[in-house]
């Protein structure tokens, strides 16, 4: 696709996305057979296994890793900054392993080195060789580990609100991870845990992210992900600070004051570690800095990757 293509399509998603609730999960919709391409996916082998993931732009590719909510998906985490960001990158944003409308094996046992394999497997799939790596919680975890397993693929690195070093199980945490699906269920953890502004925990967006959380086969192995006792997940997904110390790619990270699922003091503790790391924390803002502050974090990413 060429850049001027890539800058039509980047509008016709942003524009599709507009029109939408805001925070919505389009996932939770039906995808007619005209929607715009980046929005509906597509589905590559990465490893011998289904994954759905969303393309658009060029330049440099900048890979998005998506969070560990119920119901979540690559494109309901990052649909406020995939079609900017086309603008200027390749942007890459896979459904991991057992998430959204990639495969769910009945033999994986999840954890940080299946979804690692599976990223770089997803890299392979797509010719990529070298890319940046924007995480959010889950996801962020997932890109320091990535760029320790392969630190030649991985060139710069964003970090928001990202799980990745030990710290006691925040309450809000144990909600995300225990959620059993109802709807109050949900309203409880966009208004209480994710958001700081409550106002967000809309009708509309409680609807169809909780609706997003029952599709067939989604809270099945969404449940063998984490069960209770949940602090031994938190702590495998830890990287040990002396690895964590020896990280030398370009590192932002970003976090929520008021984040209430990842403390504040993880992002601190890894922006301590990190050799080469700067740090933005947001007030009045809570775990979802990709939609509270979406243009705040949309021009501080882009210009920390060069594209600005």
């Amino acid at each position: 696709m060429n850049a001027a293509r890539a800058r039509d399509r980047a509008g016709e998603v942003q524009a599709f996305s507009a029109a939408l609730p805001y925070g919505c999960d389009p996932f939770a919709m039906t995808m007619h057979s005209d929607a715009p391409t980046l929005a509906a996916g597509a589905d590559i082998d990465a490893g011998g296994h289904r994954t759905r993931y969303h393309e658009a732009g060029a330049g440099d590719t900048v890979l998005f890793v998506h969070g560990s909510g119920p119901g979540v998906t690559a494109w309901a985490n990052w649909r406020n900054a995939l079609p900017a960001f086309a603008e200027r990158f390749r942007v890459l944003a896979p459904d991991l392993l057992g998430f959204g409308n990639s495969a769910r094996p009945a033999e994986i046992v999840y954890g940080k080195d299946v979804w690692v394999d599976h990223l770089l497997a997803f890299l392979d799939a797509k010719g990529v060789t070298r890319c940046h790596v924007v995480g959010n919680s889950l996801g962020g975890a997932l890109a320091l580990a990535l760029a320790l397993r392969a630190p030649a693929r991985v060139d710069r690195i964003v970090l928001m609100g990202a799980a990745g070093v030990s710290f006691p199980m925040t309450p809000g945490l144990e909600a995300v991870w225990g959620y059993e699906p109802s709807v109050d269920a949900m309203r409880e953890l966009i208004g209480t845990y994710f958001a700081y502004d409550a106002s967000l925990a809309t009708d509309d967006l409680v609807r169809m992210r909780y609706e997003a959380s029952v599709q067939p086969g989604y809270q099945e192995s969404y449940a063998r992900m984490f069960p209770a006792p949940r602090q031994r997940h938190l702590d495998a997904l830890a990287t040990p600070d002396d690895r964590l110390a020896s990280i030398e790619s370009p590192t932002l990270v970003l976090h929520g004051r008021e984040d209430k699922v990842i403390p504040l003091a993880a992002s601190l503790r890894i922006f301590a570690l990190l050799p080469n790391a700067d740090l933005h924390v947001f007030g009045r803002c809570g775990h979802w800095t990709m939609i509270e502050r979406r243009d705040d974090f949309n021009t501080l990413v882009m210009r920390f990757l060069g594209g600005a």
